[in-house]
């Protein structure tokens, strides 16, 4: 089977997940810290519920298949192809009312990104690549999505989802990046990487993401002509220290920085 043929049931996880998820949003939830540490890491029902449906879902049509999860963890991960979940990217401001987040779907073929969405039901829009071609669907319409040229580091905007997230050393490795750029705003979640791949945005770092935070992105990002590795250039679906530039200008200059 050909990504084409998986495209429609993605949509379908996307519709379900959706559907079960906007009865929590904006209303009084119960939210647990997963964080085993100072730092709050919240989940709710509505990301349990979100993924428990997805992975009914995927398990009644695909059961050969594999999975892996934020909430429920990974079944079956050397299967040829792997589903890779986040219910809910952004639950802080889920919690909080704004619509700055994101249900994430990525299939891998043979631990590569094949298709990604990033659906977000509260606006009504998706986010879709298949890292040859990327394409929107919301209240506006239907387009293509295309990153936008940006020649320099001086001339780019940039977006990391908050500087508090990162280690001592990497947030004054960022600092060059954020003298260096012509505008730094901070928040967005998997919301920066798509407004990258329609060409809002033109560098976006982070550190310390999982698989789930960032495997249905790399083919949005990619598919619209932008460019997603590791700090040190290596593939990006394993999660860690990432940069994601839709010029490879920018994203060569901001390497160099982040690895002087």
């Amino acid at each position: 089977m050909t990504v084409i043929d998986f495209s429609a049931f993605i949509g379908r996880l996307a519709t379900a997940s959706g559907e079960t998820i906007l009865p929590f949003f904006r209303t009084s939830l119960s939210i647990d810290d997963k964080s085993k540490t100072k730092d709050f890491d919240p989940v709710t029902e509505a990301d349990r519920a979100a993924e428990a449906v997805m992975r009914r879902l995927i398990k009644a049509n695909f059961p050969q298949h594999g999975i892996v999860g934020e909430e429920f963890g990974n079944e079956r991960e050397d299967a040829d192809y792997v589903w890779v979940l986040d219910p809910i990217d952004g639950t802080k401001s889920f919690i909080g009312g704004f619509p700055i987040w994101g249900t994430l779907i990525a299939l891998l073929h043979k631990g590569t990104p094949v298709f990604g969405m990033m659906h977000q039901p509260f606006i009504g829009e998706r986010f879709s690549g298949d890292n040859g071609s990327a394409n929107y669907k919301g209240p506006s319409g239907e387009r293509r999505l295309q990153v936008r040229r940006c020649a320099s580091l001086s001339e780019a905007t940039t977006y990391t989802t908050s500087p508090l997230l990162m280690n001592e050393s990497d947030r004054a490795i960022f600092g060059h990046i954020e003298k260096s750029a012509r505008l730094s705003r901070y928040g967005g979640d998997c919301y920066s990487y798509c407004m990258l791949a329609a060409g809002h945005v033109d560098l976006v770092v982070e550190t310390e993401l999982k698989p789930y935070d960032i495997a249905a992105l790399i083919p949005i990002v990619t598919g619209a002509g932008g460019v997603v590795t590791t700090w040190e250039g290596k593939p990006a679906q394993g999660g860690g220290r990432i940069i994601a530039a839709g010029d490879a200008r920018v994203h060569e200059a901001a390497l160099k920085l982040l690895n002087q």
